[in-house]
């Protein structure tokens, strides 16, 4: 009877240890971790392209300059350098050939197969921007048009989807001219969406081309 007991219970307690460790149990995941929405991550899908050139960026970025890089590219083509839409606007960040050929840059299948390029471009086009629209940012900053609060980087968003003339007419016409492309993207969309990104470190250019790579 001894020996029985002295092995009945060891196994009981065995059983019971296991039994605790297969119990599932429920895990809550804070709000703030939960993906609701599909992330899509682009990569450079072209053999020539160097991929040592091109730094892979973190997924939160917060306000800084990288941060409102990588969010307008993400709603322009979803970060995609070698993407056409239907209009014909190229790469990551949905150029017109006008406005390259603004900046000095006039073959379209050499831009959209460099994304070294398509960077240069992105980076005089805000240049360009903040020239045209200087006394616009200067009157118009922390002011409130139609309801949103005018901020420097959501003018110059406004201005890459726009155009720098047209958020001249709807910041001086206190929202009442507003463009709307044809996806139905308007530019106090843009000017909400981008509000708050710091953008300061860019200087005002005026007239700059693309340095020639």
């Amino acid at each position: 009877m001894k020996k029985w007991i002295n092995w009945v219970i060891p196994l009981v307690v065995v059983l019971v240890l296991v039994s605790y460790g297969f119990t599932p149990k429920e895990v809550k995941v804070p709000e703030s971790l939960k993906v609701t929405e599909p992330m899509v991550v682009d990569y450079p899908k072209r053999e020539e392209v160097n991929l040592d050139l091109f730094m892979i960026a973190p997924p939160f970025l917060g306000t800084s300059f990288i941060g409102f890089r990588e969010a307008l590219a993400f709603k322009e083509s979803q970060g995609n350098y070698f993407t056409t839409n239907t209009l014909g606007y190229l790469g990551k960040y949905q150029f017109g050939i006008g406005t390259l050929q603004l900046m000095g840059v006039y073959n379209a299948t050499r831009f959209l197969n460099n994304p070294k390029l398509q960077e240069e471009a992105f980076q005089t086009n805000i240049a360009r921007n903040k020239w045209i629209l200087r006394r616009d940012i200067a009157r118009f900053e922390g002011k409130y048009v139609a309801g949103v609060e005018v901020t420097e980087s959501g003018i110059l968003a406004a201005a890459h989807l726009a155009g720098p003339g047209n958020v001249k007419k709807y910041l001086r016409s206190y929202g009442a001219i507003d463009f709307e492309d044809t996806y139905g993207t308007s530019m106090s969309h843009y000017m909400r969406k981008f509000s708050g990104y710091d953008v300061s470190h860019v200087s005002p250019v005026r007239n700059p081309k693309v340095p020639k790579i």
